[in-house]
């Protein structure tokens, strides 16, 4: 049985720690994608990148920090070393975090980090162009600042020109570490599944959820999503907690991290027996999970992918487009180090398909103040095709292939 008959404690015991055998990504690692980016900025007329504290710091230098109302960062230049910017009471702070080698330039609490960091571009050989890319991420304050600040003759440009040119098409190890994540979240989902009980709350199993990433080796969950009966119908959940209820569907959607790269995996299913109804659009979910699967091949575009999603679930009556009962959103979105990034399977996208690069795919069916189904797992790009990281649900009462 996959669904309900064990304790709590039960299926907690049947966890454990997967992630003793995996590493972070080295500083050869590191080194290589500055190399890359490097190389494109090189050949695309860019001066620098701009990188802010955040994801995109540390996939390129290590250095893990996060963004607030003060600027950290580094200056990532098209020839020469990585340059740090920080307030100066935290340089001790980032020393000791520091992955890449490089200078950390100071500001004190009076001066303005945007004066230091148009000085600091002043001294970098622009010969290579006058365009400097800023981290996508970026606060609003901040390019403002640069804009405000750099000379009229440098162009400011959206820095995912660079940022996902490198990271889109993930490494052996970066497939191996989103591997494993989706490994541990997959085991939480069965845990979960077997310990689902009349009258619990969605409050209670998302607190289960937590405790049990926690017992596979992850900090806890990255985000979780639990809902029963009508709220499935609402693909990113309600306000308030539900109550399980004999027959009702359940949609949980959750995922963690390990070494900065996540999982994010949903399962649909019946606690109990389901109407004709839903186990037909159950049905024609994974049908157009499957032919957007089958469309992910080198060469294809991401709108193409989407498109076979939309052409299966018409062909069952639902849609067309965005038209509810059907799919009212894109079929998927990339993943890597963050939750959603590039590139992503929505309608009319033209960026083909490479080696390395990783997709969810999840087509849901959207009933309008009935039910939703939501099937979602995830597969990496190669050159003989789509591989999937976690093997689709296997029926409506039956959400696990083993």
């Amino acid at each position: 049985m996959q669904i309900g008959g064990k304790t709590q404690q039960e299926a907690l015991a049947t966890l454990r720690d997967m992630t003793t055998d995996m590493s972070q990504p080295s500083v050869s690692e590191h080194t290589s994608r500055i190399e890359k980016a490097q190389r494109y900025m090189q050949a695309n007329n860019i001066a620098a990148l701009y990188l802010n504290a955040g994801t995109n710091l540390a996939y390129f230098t290590g250095m893990q920090w996060y963004a607030s109302e003060r600027l950290v960062g580094a200056i990532l230049p098209a020839r020469g070393d990585v340059v740090y910017i920080a307030p100066t009471f935290e340089i001790d702070s980032l020393e000791e975090r520091k992955l890449i080698a490089g200078h950390i330039e100071g500001w004190q609490e009076h001066e303005s980090p945007y004066a230091l960091f148009a000085k600091l571009l002043s001294d970098i050989d622009t010969a290579n162009g006058s365009k400097v890319a800023v981290d996508e991420s970026t606060q609003f304050f901040i390019v403002d600042g640069f804009s405000k600040t750099l000379p009229k003759t440098i162009e400011i440009i959206n820095g995912s020109e660079v940022t996902a040119h490198c990271r889109m098409h993930k490494s052996p190890h970066e497939l191996a570490l989103i591997q494993r994540a989706m490994d541990m979240t997959l085991a939480v989902h069965k845990a979960t599944a077997s310990m689902l009980k009349e009258g619990m709350t969605t409050t209670e199993v998302e607190a289960f959820i937590n405790e049990a990433h926690r017992k596979v080796g992850a900090s806890g969950s990255y985000f979780c999503i639990v809902l029963f009966g009508k709220a499935t119908s609402f693909p990113h959940g309600v306000k308030d907690p539900q109550v399980l209820k004999a027959n009702d569907l359940v949609l949980i959607d959750t995922g963690c991290k390990l070494h900065g790269y996540l999982s994010d995996i949903t399962r649909t299913y019946c606690f109990g027996e389901p109407t004709s109804k839903q186990r037909q659009l159950w049905s024609s979910e994974k049908q157009a999970q499957i032919a957007a699967f089958n469309a992910a091949t080198v060469g294809s575009t991401c709108g193409d992918v989407d498109a076979a999603a939309r052409h299966s679930l018409e062909a069952e009556g639902l849609g067309p487009d965005y038209t509810l009962p059907g799919l009212p959103h894109r079929t998927g979105h990339g993943i890597g180090m963050d939750i959603h990034e590039w590139p992503y399977l929505v309608k009319d996208n033209p960026h083909q398909l490479a080696p390395g690069m990783c997709f969810s795919n999840e087509p849901m069916i959207v009933v309008p103040g009935e039910f939703g189904i939501r099937l979602e797992d995830h597969f990496y790009v190669t050159d003989a095709g789509p591989v999937w990281f976690t093997e689709p649900s296997k029926s409506i009462t039956e959400p696990f292939n083993d």
